[in-house]
């Protein structure tokens, strides 16, 4: 083998001994030996590639096959500005703590600075957003490689998944690659390019820690954001503490959970009450809990397993890697937290019915009937924006819904919903605005021989930035142009230019007659609703006029 050859061969068989199952390429030519590495590793059933045009898609394309495997993921492109747009979903990653792995293809170091096509410093080019960036160096045909080029893959993969440092996140190997850039016959290589016999060149074991004794006593709830796992409800049960979760934290269930956490915050004196905050996962998701995580007068205990925490008031008391709750509140403290969202939630359900004219859809509706379809065995993608919020008024969240929230951007949503839905043996949703949908219409180009997802994308269309009608830029001068950005684009046309099944529910009955069909492929709903400038308000108002008899 030439070494770019050899290099990519051992580069993607270390990847897979270190348990790499699903990889995505951005097609290049300096990045042809690890195209051919990986193809050749996909024929024979060594892991799944799934190929892109557009390397910002591919990237969260990767994003979702982590969410949905919890495997690290390798996303392979040439050099240059392909490389540059990975930066959106390595941010995201490294905010998210994915596993990401970056091979960017490069130039050779000497034609750096000299002109050369498609020749950039790429050396650190997502800065500190990566946990670890190496240099892998020229390929050369000398005793030393294999053992260098295997180390150095599975000290990348260890760190992307956090194994030694419990803070997982990307990572990033420049791969400087020589021509020939395809194989060709040459003299035998000095030295054999197998790994072990069985697993990693090099086993990382991961280290613990014990987890902190959390006491009853204050007033305590228990706050789910993004990610934050079931670990959030079985502390919460544990003490008979009320649990606001988020609905990406996957702790939104059990006996504790309060749904309405969101409007009670700011309606009832409960929250007055409110001694000690225990904070799982990453809460970016409502004004309502940032108030409470910035008062005075609460302790508030951030359990953060990995080496990073939220902490955005720097009014943390203390950071524990785990919990273990000591005894359990006898009081009615969770009881009346219950009462008061069995208060609530009619009376906001009426407004959601009503809020534009009876039976018309709502966003809140739309997301509360999504939810409703997924079912046990469904996974629900949800953008962020508006979407996520109408989800978090839902009666019905699935306990597998996915979220970009790391840096809670529109961006890369449609390809993280495909990553996931190919990673998920049930069916998949997809709940988006119109603005997240065309943002990432790119993600729809899938090629004749590339694996498909089953996936259901519902589109929220409200023709534009509709979450700007409900905060502070709301009637400012220009608002239209510069916050609601209206598009007017015909998306029933751009779905028939990607050959995918539309259609248009104008009523609840109707959409909920287009969920409850069987999901194969890919296809599109579409549900048009008017600006919601008045529905925040209202909802705030009817849960409060609803809890004056607490």
């Amino acid at each position: 083998m030439n070494p770019s050859t050899a290099f990519a061969t051992v580069v993607v068989d270390e990847l897979i001994r270190c348990g790499v199952r699903e990889a995505v390429l951005a097609p290049g030519s300096r990045s042809a030996p690890l195209a051919m590495a990986l193809a050749e590793a996909d024929r024979d059933g060594r892991l799944r590639l799934h190929v892109r045009i557009d390397e910002r898609t591919a990237g969260f394309l990767a994003l979702g096959l982590i969410r949905g495997t919890g495997l690290p993921v390798p996303v392979v492109t040439t050099s240059g500005t392909a490389v540059a747009n990975l930066h959106p979903a390595v941010l995201e990653a490294s905010h998210s703590g994915l596993p990401l792995i970056v091979l960017s293809a490069d130039r050779p170091p000497e034609l750096r600075g000299s002109g050369a096509n498609q020749t950039t410093d790429q050396l650190k080019v997502f800065g500190d957003a990566v946990r670890l960036f190496h240099e892998m160096g020229v390929p050369r045909r000398e005793a030393g490689q294999v053992a260098y080029w295997r180390s150095q893959v599975a000290r990348a993969v260890s760190t992307a998944v956090g194994a030694r440092t419990a803070d997982p996140g990307p990572v990033q190997l420049n791969c400087p690659l020589v021509e020939p850039l395809v194989p060709t016959e040459g003299p035998d290589w000095p030295e054999p390019l197998d790994g072990r016999t069985t697993g990693p060149w090099t086993a990382i074991h991961a280290t613990s820690a014990q987890p902190s004794a959390l006491a009853v006593g204050p007033k305590t709830v228990v706050v789910a954001g993004d990610g934050a796992s079931q670990a959030a409800r079985l502390v919460a049960e544990a003490g008979n503490w009320p649990l606001f979760a988020e609905p990406s934290s996957r702790a939104r269930t059990g006996s504790a959970v309060v749904p309405t956490y969101r409007l009670l915050l700011g309606a009832t004196s409960l929250a007055d009450e409110i001694e000690r905050v225990i904070v799982f996962g990453h809460p970016t998701l409502s004004r309502p809990i940032t108030r409470l995580l910035s008062r005075p007068d609460v302790e508030v205990v951030v359990v953060a397993p990995t080496g990073r925490w939220p902490d955005a008031a720097r009014r943390a008391t203390s950071v524990i890697t785990g919990a273990e709750v000591i005894g359990t509140d006898e009081t009615d403290w969770l009881a009346r937290w219950l009462h008061a969202d069995e208060l609530a939630r009619p009376a906001i359900d009426k407004v959601l019915a009503n809020s534009t004219s009876p039976g018309a859809l709502t966003g809140p509706s739309i997301a509360a009937l999504v939810g409703s379809a997924v079912g046990a065995d469904g996974m629900l993608v949800v953008a962020s924006s508006n979407p996520i919020r109408d989800l978090d008024l839902a009666p019905v969240v699935p306990i597998r819904t996915i979220a970009n929230r790391g840096l809670a951007g529109i961006d890369g949503t449609l390809s993280t919903a495909i990553g996931a839905a190919l990673a998920n043996a049930g069916p998949t949703y997809a709940l988006v605005g119109d603005l997240a949908f065309l943002h990432d219409t790119n993600a729809l180009v899938i090629g004749p021989g590339e694996p498909r997802p089953d996936l259901r994308i519902v589109v929220v269309n409200d023709n534009g930035g509709g979450i700007f009608s409900t905060l502070e830029q709301a009637g400012t001068t220009h608002f239209e142009r510069v916050f609601g950005t209206p598009h007017d684009t015909n998306l029933e046309a751009l779905a028939a230019a990607h050959r995918i099944p539309y259609t248009q529910a104008r009523t609840p009955e109707a959409l909920q007659a287009a969920l409850t069909t069987t999901v194969a492929g890919i296809d599109l709903i579409e549900a048009r609703i008017p600006r919601p400038t008045t529905l925040p308000q209202a909802l705030t108002t009817a849960t409060t006029q609803a809890l004056k008899q607490i």
